[in-house]
């Protein structure tokens, strides 16, 4: 069984990626601040996974997960999203809270604990933030739509995905009525404020997101 440590430097990798150009390499530097620890720990822990047969690694160019790799990485991202989907539906947490906890659990849990949890979550496809859970056959589903800064005044649209994991960031979201599955219009984009005004209904308050913010809340054009 691979340590916690692999899996979480494989699903951080995993997650690089995706925000990387097609077929790119993740500089260390940059998984270095992503674990959250010196250049020369990434380093030595990267020639591990490479000597596992679960990354490829150039040096001084950068690191890209290998086949294996990328199973091990979205098996881990399939129990951590299971795991949050159990905290969020069965236990009642509030999905600012579900992250940590998820980063223990997804560590300990077996798999035929999770085929149980999925059964009884009724086989769900996202998780409380709206990412794809991975398939147990090893797949997962492209994240749709585009960041709502993107979006122009006038657009309804429906958030689907919330990119970004910190708790107070969470709960402004939920203050803001900007959940996943929320429809909303954007009433106005002022580049020179650096802000995105959207509306959640026709008797809500206007909802004023930096540009910033607004870049971490995907949306796709509003159902008929």
């Amino acid at each position: 069984m691979p340590s916690p440590t692999v899996e979480d430097y494989v699903k951080t990798l995993y997650v690089q990626e995706r925000d990387a150009s097609a077929g790119a390499l993740v500089p260390m530097g940059q998984v270095a601040q992503a674990m959250g620890v010196v250049p020369g720990t990434a380093t030595s822990m990267i020639k591990t996974l490479a000597d596992a047969g679960l990354a490829r690694y150039e040096p001084r160019a950068g690191v890209r997960l290998t086949a294996n790799g990328r199973r091990l990485a979205l098996h881990v991202l399939r129990r951590h999203r299971l795991v949050e989907r159990l905290l969020v539906d069965v236990l009642g947490m509030d999905w600012s809270e579900v992250h940590e906890e998820a980063e223990r659990l997804e560590h300990v849990v077996s798999d035929r604990v999770l085929v149980r949890i999925d059964a009884v979550l009724g086989h769900p496809t996202e998780d409380p933030h709206g990412d794809p859970i991975p398939s147990h056959r090893g797949t997962v589903a492209e994240a749709e739509g585009r960041p709502l800064h993107l979006c122009e005044g006038g657009e309804r649209v429906q958030v689907v995905r919330i990119d970004d994991q910190d708790p107070a960031f969470l709960k402004m979201i939920a203050r803001s009525g900007l959940r996943p599955g929320a429809c909303v219009r954007v009433e106005a984009k002022d580049p020179l404020a650096e802000a995105v005004v959207v509306r959640t209904g026709p008797r809500k308050r206007p909802v004023s997101l930096g540009l910033r913010a607004a870049a971490k809340v995907w949306v796709r054009p509003a159902p008929p």
